[in-house]
């Protein structure tokens, strides 16, 4: 082929590609493995933009290269197939989320295959598909069949613990467990019936049913996790969403808190990655003090417990502050006080706990009427509610200290509360709070004039000896809410049985039983009596007709183990084997985006902690090395229309003329603007709901120039570019060496498909080096020229430092530069050639595919190839280029070979004409010349 088709040539190799399976990996080879591994996409019906390949490509370009540096790579990629976007189309259409899903997947195949991504597409894995699923409902049981012990900091069966139990009770077992897990013995157990044996593992297993506060979104029907809720609305759709305590499955990732935060160091992720999970963990030393109630309410509400990481304040405490969900507020608010403090809980519904976190700067809150009492002074200390403390985090409740914490000031001035300091360091408490830990303490009772250290010990031996308190390491991570009130998820393996007393009582299929699939349902929508839509499946019961667990499991489910899938995606006996786990082990690069960091990751690492110490994989860590690419913003364009009733019809005016008129900006679809130029016909043609045929336009110079500004790439905004449309036009290995080119992989940057054209020059002018103008092969099996050699060699050597650094787009710089400076020494050598072919094929795999076979080798096989071996002989500098200044100016620059004498130089020099031209016939006082830097003439 001598001329350059990019639709010829692209298509050609992608169906040779597939045709002939050339990146399908084995789970056994001599090559040392690396798994390569993007995050999992969630197929959505818009397709692909042009920003989300970024990581794709820059995931194969680092396949590619580990290929050709001799290792076995597995680079899969599946689908995240459950979500609520389907569900959601669901509703409003009718149509079965699976058929939507099918078709998204489809579409997204297509463009993926059309960048030239070299996946092994015979390990695709889908969540929504019952042979993947079936393993997710698998772990689900296994954690039911799990405890925690503190003790050796693992999870066990949970045989191990029933057996402790028939031996020891469980006043010996460190275990992470319900809070209201009462204590007996070895004789007690053993005279339980099977029923309340069975009753009380409960308590301790790794997924339990409890009542939990959830954001509820009444228009979805559903819980939603934290991150799906933004501002108090749904993330998709913008519902109001509103806490609501509701009986929910949860998984006790707590048991893990400390394990998640020490395996952050031995993983090569970012600083401010790892920072985001070790806040979101959150963990606090300090201690546990009741502070008892002053008038006793029953109910065995005696005492309300808080978690302090400053118990050193605790004679500063003015009132104090419980989550408007907490427990006792029901049983301790005042009649009086009670409209209140109802109208203050319907108001905090509303929020979510996310939102409540970050709003610092609203000071709200509701006293209940009533008192505890301080355990180190016995003063009465008033009980409000506020939603800045929540139920999930501590006890859900805070002694406040106004004159130590900020927040705690705000609330004490807005209610006209005292502020006591406590530490003769502190200033100005009556302006602001201070946190200082400086100084000695004043107004503290037994503390005072000691240090903070002095006292914080002091404090927690006294509260421990009163046996009103004790030192306690607390976490802010909670445990994950898992069941959603929607269709499309997986299906929980559980059903329901009811105990002697009445009370249902969940239970496991039998593994024989998996997978249980979603059943049809005639809407998806909840039930007239508010079950969620699973209520609404005919005849769908196990066994003797006992219920189903009708929730469905939470999208983070199947994405939480599916890089192991992906090691033995057909098995059918595990979730994969064990030899395949064993040969790759763990995911070698990760690439994905931020937005992550305290949901997926953290349940990945949760859910690989706890297949580690079941024994079914091996490593403590999923993923050791994590990379966030930054995202791919928008150029958007606009127009201007002219705000005025002068006008019968709309009237548009240029860029440059809008200072001259009262315009509005409006977005404008920018893949009818090139180079900032409207095409006018095609907007009036598209936009009828802003122009029409009659829209009148002001040009300049005949034409419209847009306005622009870099955003979010959305459709709102009208600045989405479809890579099939750069793809069909520029082709994909364009699309790809731009993408790279753009900037640096972790960092934001703009779209512009104005500045495509040169990387699409640089394509074409490598084409050049093997075909002419006319299309003649010009490649001859010649020596390479020293020169040649040069410049190949700097660029191995650049390209294979880049690609390590994942400095992609400085490494398609060097590229450009050296096809330049071949081309400028019309390089036509294939020693030169081919090894440059092979450079580049990672970023521009199929031109290097057509060429590499055109230079004579295995058809479709550049991937087979060896990295080119930089060898520094070829760059060492044989002459260095002397500057000569003359009294302080240089004049001109003379080669010298490098081991020529300073006392040559020196002749030289003077000898030269120009230097004689400058020294104008003066005699020099002397002459200095520095190897390899510089010759200095003083006149």
């Amino acid at each position: 082929m001598s001329e350059y088709s990019h639709k010829d040539i692209e298509k050609k190799w992608q169906d040779f590609w597939e045709e002939n399976g050339v990146f399908k990996v084995e789970n056994e080879s001599v090559l040392p493995k690396y798994y390569v591994l993007d995050m999992f996409p969630y197929p959505s019906g818009a397709g692909l933009h042009v920003g989300h390949p970024l990581g794709y490509i820059a995931s194969d370009i680092y396949s590619r290269y580990k290929r050709l540096k001799g290792f076995n790579v597995l680079h899969p990629m599946g689908f995240d197939s459950f979500g609520l976007p389907a569900e959601q189309y669901a509703i409003q259409t009718g149509q079965h989320p699976a058929i939507t899903t099918e078709q998204n997947i489809t579409r997204y195949i297509e463009q993926l295959k059309n960048l030239g991504l070299s996946y092994d597409w015979s390990r695709e894995v889908r969540t929504s598909d019952p042979s993947y699923y079936k393993w997710t409902q698998w772990i689900f049981m296994e954690l039911f069949n799990s405890w925690y012990n503190n003790d050796t900091q693992q999870a066990e069966a949970i045989d191990t613990l029933t057996e402790r139990f028939s031996k020891g009770g469980n006043q010996k077992v460190n275990a992470a467990c319900d809070e209201d897990t009462t204590p007996f013995t070895a004789a007690d157990w053993n005279a339980y019936t099977e029923e309340e044996q069975y009753k009380t593992t409960l308590k301790y297993r790794l997924t339990y049913v409890a009542d939990a506060t959830v954001n509820w979104c009444p228009a979805l029907g559903s819980v939603l996790s934290n991150d799906e809720v933004k501002d108090g609305v749904s993330e998709r759709g913008g519902f109001p969403v509103i806490q609501k305590l509701m009986r929910q499955w949860m998984m006790r990732i707590t048991a893990y808190s400390q394990r998640l935060l020490d395996g952050l160091d031995t993983v090569d992720w970012t600083d401010s990655l790892k920072e985001q999970q070790r806040n979101w963990i959150g963990r606090s030393v300090g201690a546990l003090v009741r502070f008892q109630l002053a008038e006793s309410k029953g109910n065995g509400a005696e005492a309300i417990e808080v978690f302090t990481t400053r118990v050193d304040t605790i004679y500063g405490v003015t009132f104090m502050v419980i989550a408007p969900e907490h427990e006792l507020v029901d049983v301790i608010t005042t009649p009086e006080q009670r409209a209140d403090i109802d109208a203050y809980i319907d108001m905090t519904k509303k929020r979510s706990e996310r939102d409540r976190m970050s709003d610092v700067k609203t000071v709200s809150g509701a006293f209940t009427g009533a008192y505890v009492l301080n355990p180190l002074n016995g003063e009465k200390v008033p009980v409000y509610i506020a939603d800045y403390v929540l139920a999930g985090y501590g006890t859900g409740a805070v002694m406040a200290v106004p004159s130590g914490d900020q927040r705690d000031w705000n609330f004490a001035t807005h209610f006209g509360l005292p502020i006591i300091p406590i530490l003769d360091a502190q200033k100005e408490t009556d302006i602001q709070a201070d946190a200082t830990k400086e100084g000695k303490y004043i107004n503290s009772g037994i503390i005072n004039g000691m240090t903070f250290h002095e006292a914080n010990k002091t404090l927690i031996d006294w509260v421990e000896e009163k046996g009103v308190g004790k030192g306690k390491i607390n976490y802010r991570l909670r445990d994950a809410v898992f069941g959603r009130q929607r269709y499309w998820g997986e299906p929980v393996p559980v059903y329901y049985k009811n105990d002697s007393s009445g009370q249902a009582l969940p239970y496991l299929l039998d593994e024989s039983e998996l997978p249980l699939n979603l059943p049809e349902v005639d809407k998806y929508l909840p039930t007239e009596s508010g079950e969620p839509p699973l209520g609404r499946a005919e005849g769908w019961a196990h066994g003797s007709g006992n219920q189903y667990e009708l929730s469905t499991m939470p999208g983070w489910a199947g994405s939480s183990w599916y890089w192991y899938r992906y090691m033995d995606p057909k098995n059918e006996s595990d979730f994969a084997s064990k030899e395949a786990i064993e040969y790759w082990k763990d995911v070698d690069l990760y690439i994905g985006g931020t937005e992550h960091a305290t949901g997926h990751l953290l349940y990945s690492r949760f859910w690989n902690k706890f297949l580690k110490d079941r024994g079914f994989v091996p490593e403590e860590e999923p993923f050791k090395k994590l990379i966030n690419q930054g995202m791919i913003q928008g150029r958007s364009n606009f127009v201007y229309r002219v705000k005025s009733d002068n006008y019968s019809k709309p009237v548009f005016v240029s860029a440059g003329l809008k200072s001259q008129y009262d315009v509005t900006a409006l977005h404008v679809d920018v893949n009818i603007v090139e180079n900032d130029v409207l095409d006018v016909e095609k907007f009036k043609a598209t936009r009828n709901d802003i122009a029409g045929e009659h829209a009148e336009f002001i040009l300049e110079d005949g034409k419209y120039n847009c306005g622009w500004e870099v955003e979010k790439m959305s459709k709102s905004k009208f600045n989405v570019v479809n890579p099939d449309d750069i793809v069909t036009r520029y082709g994909a290995d364009t699309l790809r060496l731009y993408e790279m080119f753009l900037g640096p992989l972790e960092q934001a940057k703009p779209w512009n498909t104005n500045g495509i054209d040169g990387t699409y020059r640089f394509i074409r002018k490598f084409w050049r080096l093997f075909y002419n103008d006319m299309g003649q092969w010009v490649v001859k099996d010649v020596p390479a020229k020293p020169e040649e050699l040069k410049t190949l060699h700097k660029t191995i050597k650049k390209i294979a430092e880049d690609i390590e650094n994942f400095s992609f787009n400085t490494a398609v710089s060097a590229f450009m530069v050296c096809v330049n400076e071949l081309s400028s020494l019309k390089c036509n050598s294939k020693e030169v050639l081919q090894e440059l072919v092979i450079l580049l094929s990672p970023y521009a795999p199929h031109i290097s595919e057509e060429l590499w076979d055109a230079l004579g080798n295995e058809k479709g096989m550049v991937s087979k190839a060896a990295f080119p071996k930089f060898n520094p002989e070829y760059v060492i500098e044989a002459t260095f280029e002397y500057p000569v200044q003359i009294n302080g100016k240089v004049r001109i620059s003379l080669p010298f070979a490098l081991d020529t004498p300073a006392a040559d130089i020196e002749k030289e020099v003077l000898a030269n004409e120009v230097v004689q031209k400058w020294m104008e016939g003066k005699t020099p006082k002397k002459v200095i010349v520095v190897p390899k830097r510089i010759v200095n003439v003083v006149l």
